[in-house]
């Protein structure tokens, strides 16, 4: 019996591996990983993205910054690089002299002269210098600018500018590749790249964020974040960061929320939002199960403005709003975001669940104004009752409180230990039900506690001050 000979078995492997490679499917080798080339993207787009330079006259600039390198400190200064709310190679700044104070990025929207921006790179600031790439300047006019959004529209006396083209935010998806112009630290017409980590960031009360991991630094709030077509899809605003650096987080403004903003700064000079008149709260999965929600969904009511929209339509503190016009409010966060973005006048129908039921009510939208200042009602307990096997005692409530608190009944607690400590009841709670069944007043709370299963968690609406929350209590936990 013949054997190969170690030379002849490595000419042999050598043949088979070249055999399997020409026989390679082409489908396969077709799907090599190519990196995207920025380059013509860059060279298209830039033209359009400015540096925003802001001023203050007559008084000393004083913001907190971020620590940097000595030696990248350094290379700004030989360089002669500004750095933001800092004073000039001139000194001090005079009472006379415009002192700079920041420098953020932005990008021309119209050939007429509409630049987007951020609104923290135009608060305050007295003057607006806009330069663009082929270094020509101009005083721009601020336009509008809303500080809940974040976005700012200004205007310089322009025409025929470049402008860029806004993208299709709904069709971004996690992991693609985007792109960001700006200016961080003085530094213009920089270019970043990455992918998108997140949409639907939950950080702010009408905005939902992308998230991306593209470098972004001071400078570069208000520069556009790109798709690989060069279509703007959301403005840079927001990094996470312990030092004041880029640390792989990085938060954007979806364009089309920054469109329909800057379009009301353009028509009104300000945001027009819609208001009901309720404080809020994320509904927990413990709670959604222990009141019969059943998943963790909707906004709670904690407290209702008296006299407002929704004391008018009969929405009631301890209510979990879970439907707005027919679209689903899947978390607290989302109201804001529908009740914001409805026009004032509109009367909109709002389903609540309330008590182990639903009910539709006609809710008419207002005007969005600033929050009042809220009074923290003070409720006084008598000698404690007897504890009851949750741990906690009650007592009724007198007719004055009621009056105060604007209540039809509920106990007021006078002493707390066990299970219902441990679930966060305080002595001058005010408990309004259990396991969803509304309390009159001591009595019927001992009679209802007294009936529940210690083996099941037990549900309790409880008023604190102006606000209302529910607490779950575990008997024997």
């Amino acid at each position: 019996m013949s054997m190969f000979q170690p030379s002849k078995r490595i000419a042999a492997c050598a043949t088979l591996a070249a055999a399997l490679v020409l026989s390679w499917p082409a489908s396969v080798a077709a799907q090599q990983v190519v990196l995207p080339d920025f380059t013509e993207l860059a060279e298209r787009v830039s033209p359009a993205v400015v540096n925003i330079r802001t001023l203050e006259r007559g008084r000393q600039v004083s913001r907190a910054l971020p620590e940097l390198d000595p030696n990248l400190e350094e290379f700004f200064r030989r360089f002669g690089i500004p750095l933001p709310g800092r004073p000039g190679p001139r000194g001090a700044p005079g009472d006379d002299e415009p002192a700079q104070r920041g420098v953020g990025s932005g990008f021309i929207i119209s050939a007429d002269g509409y630049v987007m921006t951020n609104a923290h790179v135009v608060e305050g600031a007295d003057e607006v210098i806009v330069t663009l790439p082929d270094r020509r300047e101009f005083k721009a006019r601020i336009v509008g600018s809303d500080r809940r959004t974040d976005v700012a529209v200004v205007k310089v006396d322009a025409s025929g500018l470049p402008a860029v083209k806004i993208g299709d935010v709904s069709k971004l998806r996690v992991g693609e590749w985007v792109v960001a112009i700006g200016s961080p630290f003085g530094l213009e017409n920089t270019v970043t790249a990455g992918i998108v980590s997140a949409k639907q960031r939950d950080t702010g009360d009408f905005l939902p964020f992308i998230q991306t991991d593209v470098a972004i630094n001071p400078g570069n709030s208000g520069g556009p974040l790109l798709n690989l077509r060069g279509e703007v899809v959301g403005i840079n605003s927001q990094i996470y960061s312990r030092s004041g650096g880029f640390m792989g987080i990085s938060f954007a403004i979806p364009i089309d929320e920054a469109v329909r903003v800057s379009e009301q700064l353009r028509q009104h000079g300000r945001v027009i939002r819609g208001r009901i008149g309720v404080q809020i709260a994320p509904v927990t999965k413990e709670v959604a199960e222990a009141i019969g929600l059943g998943e963790a969904r909707g906004a709670l009511v904690q407290s209702v403005e008296s006299g407002g929209p929704a004391d008018k339509a009969g929405i009631e503190a301890g209510d979990i709003i879970v439907r707005v016009d027919g679209k689903a409010v899947d978390k607290s966060i989302d109201l804001p975001r529908m009740i914001g973005g409805t026009a004032p006048g509109t009367q909109s129908k709002v389903q609540v669940f309330r008590r182990g039921s639903y009910r539709d009510l006609s809710v008419a939208v207002a005007e969005f104004e600033p929050d009042r200042p809220r009074r923290v009602a003070q409720t006084t307990t008598p000698a404690p009752a007897q504890t009851t096997a949750i741990g906690v005692a009650v007592n009724d409530l007198s007719e004055a409180q009621k009056r105060e608190l604007k209540l039809r009944g509920g106990v007021v607690v006078a002493a707390v230990e066990g299970p219902a400590a441990r679930a966060g009841l305080r002595e001058g709670d005010v408990i309004l039900s259990v396991n969803n069944s509304e309390i009159g007043d001591a009595k019927q709370f001992n009679s209802v506690v007294g009936k529940v299963d210690k083996e099941k968690p037990v549900s309790l609406m409880v008023r604190r001050g102006d606000w209302v929350n529910y607490l779950v209590v575990r008997p024997r936990g």
